[in-house]
């Protein structure tokens, strides 16, 4: 170390390597560096890639002195020999610590311009005692060198290694675990069936394996386990209130859900093939934001996610969304319940569908508007969901249907209004006109209204707090032919209460305690009023 010391009073270009260095050329010698944060070597000025031009002025570099102690060393490196540059904010830092391969990194840049200079002709920049010392150093860092080298060959055959047995080069893996313990906590009697209050531990596991062809389009395969029944068959009795993340128990075994191909059309259009599972959230908007997380996130229920007049359609089928303008958006979309099935009233047009032509309007950043019709066939609130009154849908049982073996057109508005980042008020109001075609002809309408309230990073970045106050889908009258038959119009009035407090513990966990109130359960007063609770934690990755 006593001659390197001799070097570096002698040779102002020596001086100004250590500064360079000093400046951590290499992210990897110091792994809490950002990408950002890094100074730009170069070897040669005409450079193209770098994030700032060539310093070729020592009076560029904002934090360096006349009077610093290094300055001569400094600008002879700089303005003679042309082979560094500061970092992205003209800065160039040189009071940082040094290591000896940071030393060794940015020795061996330098050397690779003076070699340039030679090969182009300019030797005469380059003094003989300049070549002497630079040869002598690059000598006494032979091993850090050596070093430097051998780590980046390391780097180069992991990266290989891994190229070559990555699971694919097109697609990436996304999941979400939903471990959820629930109860109803009060309620004796609903329907003349005694109400169940054991509590129940749930999950629900999803899967997506996201492929992008084109980096515009995405083919997604879901595949999910579940393993609870909508306490609407086994402990309410009501479709009333039933959790987003229940149904479609198998188990816990594997099947494939939503499968889907999306696409753009064009500058302005996205189109959405399902083959599987679909639903209309798919390809349209709607219109309950921090609410509508799918039952993983947000609201609890199938009623607080979102208008239940978007559950009218499920299975295989096309969406299609046109962006008009930033401010106006149409989506229609089809989807056939069993389109798979080639037999007598099944199909892509000779079985149970629905379809959706919906017109998303925003004036503003702050509010949105949906104007909803979706025409259906053969579907009721179950199709994709859950909610309303067993009057008004079949969840348990064929009884007093009103949409099985029936056309319905169905009408909604839905409005979300943000006034401030913490606080967004929205609600809807659907209407269902249902005809039923065979065995005793009518029609019958259906009603269901909801006002919700979203309070954003309530406590902390990343949590919401929800409340959902609304009327599930009632029967609100019938034609006299059905009233003849003994199907009837619900009798009362239930409300649904629902709210709950979504806390982020981290990124990618959250726990969501939360209540759903029902009164007059099934529009009946003769029914308990219940109370269902649960804890829900997300795990996303």
């Amino acid at each position: 170390m006593q001659k390197f010391c001799k070097y570096l009073l002698v040779s102002p270009a020596v001086c100004g390597v250590m500064l360079f260095v000093n400046t951590a050329v290499f992210a990897g010698e110091t792994s809490s560096t950002s990408e950002i944060n890094q100074p730009q070597v170069s070897a040669s000025p005409s450079t193209k890639d770098q994030t700032m031009a060539q310093v070729n002025s020592v009076s560029q570099l904002s934090d360096v002195q006349t009077t610093d102690w290094a300055f001569q060393a400094l600008q002879s490196l700089v303005e003679r020999y042309g082979c560094i540059a500061g970092y992205p904010n003209s800065t160039y830092r040189g009071n940082r610590a040094l290591t000896r391969y940071e030393f060794a990194a940015g020795l061996n840049a330098c050397l690779d311009r003076v070699n340039e200079l030679i090969a182009t002709g300019t030797a005469d920049l380059v003094t003989k005692e300049d070549l002497a010392k630079l040869q002598k150093l690059q000598e006494n860092f032979s091993a850090e060198l050596a070093t430097l080298r051998g780590r980046v060959d390391a780097v180069e055959t992991r990266t290989a290694e891994l190229e070559a047995h990555q699971f694919s080069t097109t697609t990436k893996l996304n999941g979400e675990v939903v471990i959820a313990i629930a109860s109803v906590v009060s309620g004796n009697t609903v329907n003349g069936q005694k109400v169940n209050q054991n509590a129940v531990l749930a999950d629900r596991v999803r899967l997506n394996l996201d492929t992008s062809f084109t980096g515009q389009d995405l083919l997604r395969t879901r595949l999910q386990a579940t393993n609870l029944d909508p306490f609407s068959q086994t402990a309410t009795f009501t479709p009333e209130g039933d959790f987003r993340f229940a149904g479609g128990n198998n188990s816990n075994g594997v099947v494939i859900d939503a499968l889907l191909y999306q696409f753009p059309l064009g500058k302005k259009t996205n189109v959405t093939l399902e083959a599987n599972a679909g639903a209309i959230d798919d390809f349209t908007n709607t219109v309950n934001p921090y609410l509508d997380g799918d039952g993983g996130t947000g609201a609890l229920s199938h009623f607080g996610t979102r208008n239940p007049i978007y559950y009218l359609a499920n299975g295989a089928g096309i969406g299609i969304k046109h962006e008009f303008s930033d401010k106006l958006e149409l989506s229609l979309g089809y989807l056939a319940n069993d389109a798979a099935n080639p037999q007598l009233g099944s199909g892509l047009f000779n079985g149970a569908y629905g379809a959706i032509a919906q017109l998303t309007v925003k004036p503003s950043n702050q509010i949105t508007l949906g104007l909803t019709y979706l025409n259906a066939y053969n579907n009721d609130f179950s199709a994709n969901g859950s909610g309303g009154s067993n009057n008004a849908n079949n969840i348990l049982r064929n009884a007093n249907n009103i949409l099985q073996n029936a056309s319905s057109n169905s009408y909604g508005i839905e409005a979300s209004f943000q006034p401030s980042s913490k606080f967004v008020i929205g609600g809807w109001a659907g209407f269902t006109k249902a005809r039923i075609l065979t065995v005793t002809p009518g029609d019958a309408d259906i009603w269901n209204y909801a006002v919700t309230l979203a309070f954003p990073d309530l406590g902390k970045k990343g949590n919401v707090a929800g409340i959902v106050v609304g009327m599930e889908p009632k029967v609100t009258s019938v034609s006299s032919s059905l009233s003849n038959a003994g199907i009837n119009k619900d009798p009362d009035t239930s409300y649904h209460i629902e709210g709950f407090y979504q806390y982020k513990l981290s990124d990618n966990i959250s726990i969501t305690p939360g209540v759903i109130w029902l009164t007059a359960p099934d529009h009946n007063n003769q029914n308990d009023d219940i109370v269902i609770g649960t804890v829900r934690t997300t795990f996303t990755f």
